[in-house]
């Protein structure tokens, strides 16, 4: 059994636990051997060792005089006990003097010259015994301080802050560092299953406790998602399907929609082109169920931008949008043979125009919400400007390159990503079940 010996080499010696490695972070040393006086277990070690050489002290100069059994911790009546009593009772005996003399003297003659020597005599006095007895007084309140902790222990009460918590370590603590790749280690890594505790669930790849890699992550009753991940986000190529039909294949980043891809709407809608922070931005194709079409550029979800759009009756028009409605110059020709061109605002004739019936004639001037406002010749500058403005907006805007091929590559690239998240997935359900299928399964 492992021993330290005191200072001043004194004989007596505190054992330890049988393990060295037990280290506490508190620097209070625990010791196998139980406390012999309870009231004194706050007192530092040092103290222990002082009292003790002091009594080996005592026992050399008094030979002749009978030796008294102490305990260990315990205190003879001439070292401290003895002082303690008696720094006690003259301080007691000063402070009753002091009482008396103030009511029966000083508060029936008043502050006098004299009066005020006299307190100060008696606090240097008080002042001279208390640095005299230094030791004795800290150890006096050591000792009531714990009897007072203990008393309240045993009525049920903890006195706050008495008593530092112990924590113990098996070893050295490890550093910030060791301590951070055991926490890496309890992360997931490579092909895992995990549940979520709203019913979603994702079979793939991971890596520093995150979805990284392919895999598949299913929706609770909505849909599921096949492809690429990144830091527990989409992010690369996949597919994403939704309960009612709706799907999405193509480019992602950050968890969504980015790049090239195509969206099919249960409805029977679709958007296939560019993608920006999951909306639709760039140039896009957008198909609707009822027949209608809009080819050209997008900002934010709306149509924005040179653009051409077949209405599901008949008409066509080809120019400029801006939020979603025909804004600035274009052509537009009705199913029944009618044409306008000219100036538009949010969805209206508005401005100089030339408005040309299936017959052949014309009207021609200045339009406002609609309406021909001022008819005007047609070989009038303003008219002819406007107009010719308009044709060449609507030639830009069916020339205007197309993105088809990098929509097909990204496709294309969404089906191998899904498919290879596919098989990361059955990767993980095999590693989950050992290795081996339950015959009802196969």
């Amino acid at each position: 059994m492992e021993t330290t010996t005191p200072k001043n080499n004194s004989q007596t010696k505190l054992t330890r636990t049988k393990s060295s490695l037990l280290r506490c972070s508190s620097p209070t040393t625990r010791s196998s051997t139980p406390s012999l006086i309870p009231s004194l277990g706050s007192v530092n070690e040092e103290d222990f060792y002082d009292e003790e050489e002091h009594d080996k002290n005592n026992k050399y100069k008094n030979k002749n005089k009978k030796k008294k059994k102490t305990r260990f911790g315990s205190h003879s009546r001439s070292s401290s006990g003895f002082g303690s009593t008696r720094f006690l009772g003259f301080f007691s005996l000063c402070s009753i003097f002091f009482y008396i003399f103030y009511f029966f003297h000083i508060g029936s003659v008043g502050p006098t010259s004299e009066n005020v020597l006299l307190i100060l005599i008696f606090i240097a006095v008080a002042l001279y015994f208390i640095n005299r007895n230094k030791r004795v007084i800290h150890r006096s309140v050591s000792v009531l301080k714990h009897s007072w902790d203990g008393n309240l222990k045993r009525l049920g009460f903890s006195s706050k802050g008495s008593e530092k918590p112990v924590q113990w370590f098996i070893g050295e603590p490890g550093s910030a560092e060791e301590n951070e790749k055991n926490v890496k280690g309890l992360l997931k890594e490579g092909v895992e299953v995990e549940f979520y505790s709203n019913g979603d669930f994702y079979e793939g790849e991971f890596h520093g406790g995150k979805c990284n890699g392919s895999g598949v992550y299913h929706y609770y009753v909505s849909g599921r998602y096949e492809g690429d991940w990144v830091d527990g986000k989409y992010d690369g190529y996949g597919i994403e399907s939704w309960a009612r039909g709706s799907r999405y294949k193509g480019c992602y980043k950050q968890g969504l929609r980015h790049g090239y891809g195509v969206y099919r709407f249960y409805t029977g809608d679709c958007y296939s082109g560019e993608w920006f922070n999951g909306q639709s931005h760039g140039f896009g194709v957008q198909s609707c169920s009822d027949g209608s079409c809009y080819v050209g550029e997008f900002k934010f979800g709306s149509k924005h931008g040179l653009g051409s759009y077949h209405f599901r009756n008949g008409d066509k028009y080809t120019g400029e949008y801006f939020g979603d409605k025909m804004h600035g110059f274009g052509v537009y020709h009705f199913a029944n043979g009618h044409c306008y061109e000219g100036a538009w605002h949010e969805g209206r004739r508005q401005g100089y125009g030339v408005y040309t019936f299936r017959n052949g004639d014309r009207r021609c001037g200045e339009w406002d919400s609609g309406d021909l406002k001022h008819s005007l010749p047609p070989q009038t500058q303003a008219v002819l400007t406007s107009a010719q403005a308009a044709r060449r907006t609507a030639e830009n805007a069916i020339n205007h390159p197309r993105n088809d091929d990098q929509v097909e590559k990204a496709v294309m690239a969404a089906n191998r990503a899904a498919t290879a998240a596919r098989v990361a997935a059955v990767k993980a359900v095999q590693d989950r079940m050992g290795g081996k299928f339950c015959d009802d399964q196969v």
